[in-house]
C-alpha cells in the first residue's frame, strides 16, 4: 500500500490543482521559498537549544539530578537505568531515541527496562524542542505557562508509562 499511496496523494493534489486552475508548480516553488526562510529563522533557536543541552550534560548537572532522584525511583520499583531517558526525553527526541535503543540492546526488548523505555518513548514528547522551535518560529517570547504545562504533561506521561508497565509486565 505504501508503494502507491504517496504517488496517489501527489496525483490527487495535482488533479485538484488543475481542476481549480491553481498554478501548482508556482505555488510549490513559493512554498519552498517560505520553507527555506523558516528554516533559516529557526536556526538560532535550534542552535541555542543544542548548546544548552550540551552544557547541561557536560556540566554534570544531569548526573546531579540523577543522584537526587535515584532513591525516589527505587522506592517505586523503577529501575535506575531508565532515569536518564526520563530526564532527556522532554529535551531531545534524538537523544532519547538513542538511549531507548541502547537500553533495548543492553537489556532486551522483553525486559522490564526495555518495555518501560519503549512505553516512555511513546508516552511523552520533546517539550523543550517543541517550544523552542514552534514558539521561536512565530516570535512568541513569553512561554512560561506553556513550558510548565508541557513539562507537567511529560511528568504525567512518564508516571503513567511506568505505572502501566509495572502493572502489566512487572
Amino acid at each position: 500500500m505504501s508503494v502507491w499511496l504517496i504517488p496517489a496523494i501527489i496525483l490527487v493534489v495535482l488533479v485538484t490543482a488543475t481542476i481549480k486552475r491553481v498554478p501548482a508548480y508556482e505555488v510549490f516553488v513559493e512554498g519552498s521559498k517560505e520553507g527555506i526562510q523558516l528554516a533559516v529563522n529557526l536556526l538560532p533557536f535550534l542552535l541555542g537549544m543544542m548548546v544548552s543541552i550540551a552544557i547541561f550534560q557536560a556540566s554534570g548537572a544531569m548526573d546531579a539530578v540523577l543522584t537526587v532522584f535515584k532513591p525516589l525511583m527505587a522506592a517505586f520499583g523503577v529501575p535506575e537505568q531508565i532515569l536518564p531517558l526520563a530526564l532527556i526525553r522532554p529535551i531531545s527526541g534524538t537523544a532519547a531515541l538513542s538511549m531507548t535503543t541502547e537500553l533495548i540492546r543492553t537489556f532486551g526488548p522483553d525486559s522490564l527496562i526495555g518495555q518501560m523505555a519503549s512505553v516512555m518513548q511513546g508516552s511523552t514528547d520533546t517539550t523543550l524542542y517543541i517550544i523552542t522551535v514552534y514558539f521561536g518560529a512565530v516570535g512568541i517570547r513569553r512561554m512560561g505557562d506553556a513550558l510548565k504545562v508541557g513539562l507537567l504533561a511529560d511528568l504525567v506521561g512518564l508516571i503513567a508509562a511506568v505505572t502501566v508497565v509495572i502493572i502489566l509486565f512487572g
